[in-house]
């Protein structure tokens, strides 16, 4: 019986990322989003049009922004 080794051609094989896909929607759904309905006019201020966005970029907008310094 023979022990085959470790073919050339795998050794420099680095290992593949899986690719997370991303729901992202325009600013006219978000709107009418109804977990985001108490932030509505928040978000038809900060979000702009033509711009998509996923739910974790939308709440971070509004993080950001309730935590800006107010002079």
């Amino acid at each position: 019986m023979t022990v085959k080794g470790k073919s050339e051609h795998t050794e420099n094989v680095e290992p593949i990322e899986p690719v997370k896909s991303v729901i992202t929607f325009p600013k006219e759904k978000i709107l009418s989003a109804k977990i985001y309905a108490d932030r509505k006019d928040l978000l038809g201020v900060l979000l702009e049009d033509g711009e998509t966005y996923s739910f974790d970029q939308v709440d971070g907008l509004i993080t950001n922004y309730l935590k800006r310094k107010v002079n």
